[in-house]
């Protein structure tokens, strides 16, 4: 999307009115809080300095019905930036342009009285906060600069010296909420400071930033550098984007650096208690003030936008401050008493304050559009990638577009992956960068076909192949059942995917050779990067049922690991080698060098399943977003240690060996490295207040009674001490920490079934609707009555779907309900 303004650099935001205008040619149900006009009546109401946003509607088409809820829900907000909102009701009798062509119709357009000023794709605004930002951010072209580069950035800032401040923001992408809230600063502050805006990362690193996975403002103190060589000095806004606490975080950089007081700091109050944030007293007196002021300013700048700073007078007080005490500390909650602190350095002032200051996220209840949960959160979450990636071209030829009338010719003629994605969806978009990755690195050396098909366009193949989530990977192969793909949305997984489903699984081993060969991973080398674990059912001839149910298992785990099945009349050879009673199961851990058996007497598929999958994880793992559901599902208490980097080999050697001697059978023993997972500061919020020096071990019983018990940070992380603890907490002689309160850990919002959805939106064009849980065979036998219907061909998206996040803990639930629908073709 351009981001270049076309319009007069004359305008003035404040001082004119505007006219928005979205055209369509669908007719949509009244909505009492738009004005309805004919298209003559409308354009005689625009007059200089009135503000206007009109839509354009023809009858006979639904396809806009979540637009026009979101337009209606950006009334309210445009009405408070002076732009009122109108319905234009196109009729034949009147002639007008925006009634025109369909094609045009799926735009908006920015007026100033009878002037346009911008035209913008619908699809760019997809929520009142888009509208609300994309309109905001047209006006303000003179208050809000946006750019690309570094050097921009700079000659922005050298301009400034001496001048005025700057707020310099990046965002993921335009039109989510964080760059509503920086436009909507804007037109408040825009007059006061220059706010420039990039949704470049590579921008973000070049000032420094380390964590550029959300959004960031800074406020550049130019108007106090007169030297052109000097670089203005930069203070971060660490808490969330939002209006309302962009507007507190600049009222803290309004307020005056430094001030000194000379009265009992229980008495003083500024800006900064006001606004939730504590107050810092440096003790001066009179032999020391030059050193002591120097010392707060200091202080001042590097808590600045955290707490405000004084400079507290000792000898003028008529209130006696203890001798020894050189700082003072005041929390902004009310009747509290003030601490009296004996701090030497002011990294130790600055570990205080940040250690003891709570500050609540405030919730904004500004507009009935921000309460409650944001139904577009997961999409904004990977909008900055298609955003960031839009002039990249992809290598879409590497993959093969398929359409209603290619689909199943392709998909049986030959073994396929097809994707299937929503155009208009941000995650879609994202995923379909990573499938072309996956494209490239597959080129020339893979059998599998890599297809696509846009449900956005073809929605009845997407209806008959049970898909009502995007985007979905599924895998068709001649003679199998489809497969749909259950890990992760990225590159990596997708790959291990493709490649560990080159062959048939279970893999039938036919020789005691061939099996050895298969236990080395000599058999299958070139997967073995891709399966760190080999599976190896052994089984006599007889055992039937038991083979029955380890196919059934090997068929659910294709494609995340290697499983393959020996049934000869010498396997005896092979289980007693290897110490297995029959049946029995191999795994083979390559990397180990290891190879342990366990008996699989009358165990179902899904216990295979089960044994296998947690024959997968680590004994003593670290702890990623990524794969916390697998170690969490195992329903035991987490015994966490919590790093700053890397772990103390010791201490792993520690736990480890009291995982081996089996006293650590009962908890899931694991580690957090805060550098990777910065996540886990929070989680160590939660627990301590203030927080311990690190590194810290903790037991955590998240599913029983939630306590929390903290090993003795006294006592050294090794095996005598831990069994003792672990003895202690057992007995009941533990103390815990904290209770974590009982709550469900449920996603924000139900899942939506996308296409149910489309049919009834469109039931009164009289398409056949298709019961959510029909079989393949079933929907083809209706393909043709369906097709029939030509006013259904095409279909459009009218609500956000759910993001798919696979949680591996249902697994086998999942793939069985998948198996069950899946039918062939």
């Amino acid at each position: 999307m351009q981001l270049q303004l076309m319009m007069s650099s004359g305008f003035g935001v404040f001082r004119v009115g505007i006219s928005f205008v979205i055209m369509c040619s669908f007719y949509m149900p009244t909505v009492d809080s738009l004005l309805e006009l004919s298209p003559q009546k409308y354009f005689s109401t625009l007059q200089p300095g009135k503000a206007s946003l009109a839509y354009f509607c023809q009858a006979d088409s639904p396809r806009t019905s979540v637009f026009l809820e979101e337009l209606n829900e950006a009334v309210r907000p445009l009405q408070d930036y002076g732009i009122s909102v109108a319905k234009v009701n196109c009729v034949k009798e009147e002639i007008s342009r925006y009634c025109g062509k369909e094609k045009e119709l799926m735009k908006a357009y920015l007026f100033k009285g009878n002037i346009l000023l911008r035209e913008f794709p619908t699809d760019t605004l997809f929520d009142v906060n888009a509208i609300v930002a994309h309109v905001l951010f047209a006006l303000l072209f003179n208050e809000v600069k946006y750019i690309t580069n570094l050097e921009d950035l700079q000659n922005i800032e050298n301009a400034l010296k001496g001048k005025a401040n700057i707020i310099f923001s990046y965002v993921r992408a335009t039109g989510i909420p964080e760059h509503r809230a920086v436009m909507e600063a804007a037109f408040v502050y825009g007059t006061t400071y220059q706010f420039v805006l990039t949704t470049e990362i590579s921008l973000l690193e070049s000032l420094g930033s380390e964590d550029v996975e959300y959004a960031h403002l800074y406020f550049f103190h130019c108007k106090l550098v007169l030297d052109l060589t000097q670089q203005c000095r930069r203070t971060l806004m660490e808490q969330p984007l939002t209006t309302l606490n962009i507007h507190l975080f600049i009222k803290t950089m309004k307020a005056p650096l430094l001030t000194e007081v000379a009265e009992d700091p229980q008495q003083v109050s500024t800006v900064h208690l006001q606004l939730g944030l504590p107050l810092v007293f440096i003790v001066s007196q009179q032999a020391t003030y030059e050193a002591d002021r120097r010392t707060a300013e200091w202080v001042a700048w590097r808590l600045l936008g955290k707490a405000g700073v004084l400079l507290l007078l000792r000898d003028s007080l008529e209130v006696n401050i203890p001798q020894h005490a050189n700082v003072v500390f005041k929390r902004a909650e009310k009747g509290v008493p003030v601490e009296f602190l004996v701090l030497h350095d002011v990294d130790s002032i600055i570990s205080h304050v940040e250690h003891n200051t709570h500050i609540e996220e405030i919730q904004e209840d500004e507009d009935d559009d921000m309460e409650g949960p944001d139904i577009d959160v997961q999409d904004d979450e990977v909008a900055e990638t298609v955003f960031r990636d839009r002039k990249r071209k992809l290598p879409l030829e590497l993959t093969v577009e398929l359409t209603e009338e290619t689909f199943n010719a392709t998909v049986t003629a030959s073994d396929s992956i097809v994707l299937f994605y929503a155009g208009w969806q941000p995650v879609s978009m994202a995923f379909l960068q990573s499938y072309v990755d996956v494209a490239v690195k597959l080129k020339g050396t893979s059998t599998m076909l890599l297809t696509r098909i846009n449900c956005a366009d073809w929605s009845d193949v997407c209806t008959k192949q049970n898909v009502t989530e995007f985007p979905v990977v599924k895998m068709y192969k001649k003679g199998e059942n489809p497969v749909s793909y259950a890990g992760m949305l990225g590159t990596k997984d997708l790959l291990k995917f493709i490649q560990l489903n080159r062959i048939s699984y279970p893999v039938n081993i036919t020789s005691i050779q061939e099996a050895e060969e298969y236990l080395s991973g000599e058999l299958y080398k070139d997967l073995i990067s891709y399966s760190s674990v080999s599976v190896l059912g052994l089984f006599s001839p007889t055992m039937t049922t038991a083979k029955e149910d380890f196919s059934e298992a090997g068929n659910y785990l294709k494609g995340y690991v290697i499983t393959g099945i020996y049934s000869e009349e010498d396997v005896l050879l092979l289980s007693n080698k290897y110490a297995a009673s029959l049946p029995a199961l191999l795994l083979a851990r390559h990397t180990e060098g290891k190879i342990e058996s366990i008996p699989l007497a009358n165990t179902r598929a899904e216990d295979i399943v089960q044994i296998v999958t947690d024959a997968l994880l680590e004994m003593f793992p670290e702890i990623t977003v990524e794969n916390l559901p697998s170690y969490f599902r195992l329903q035991k208490p987490l015994l966490i240690l919590f790093s700053d980097g890397s772990i103390n080999p010791q201490y792993k050697k520690a736990i480890l060996t009291l995982v081996k001697q089996k006293y650590l059978d009962s908890l899931t023993p694991c580690w957090l490295n805060l550098k990777n997972t910065p996540v886990g500061r929070r989680i160590l919020r939660a627990y301590f207040d203030p927080l311990p020096p690190l590194p810290v071990l903790v037991l955590v019983n998240l599913h029983s009674g939630g306590q929390v018990f903290a090993f003795p940070s006294d006592q050294a992380i090794i095996e005598e001490n831990l069994v003792l603890w672990l003895k202690k907490l057992e007995a009941g002689l533990e103390n815990h920490i904290t209770i974590l309160p009982a709550q469900e850990w449920k996603p924000p919002l139900p899942a939506y079934d996308f296409l149910s959805m489309m049919d009834a939106a469109t039931s009164q064009h009289s398409t056949r609707k298709i019961p959510k849980c029909m079989k393949e065979t079933d929907v083809q036998e209706n393909d043709k009555e369906q097709h029939e219907d030509k006013s259904a061909v095409r279909k459009e998206p009218i609500e956000t779907l759910r993001i798919k996040h696979w949680n591996r803990s249902n697994w086998f639930k999942e793939a069985e309900k998948s198996f069950r629908h899946d039918k062939e073709l």
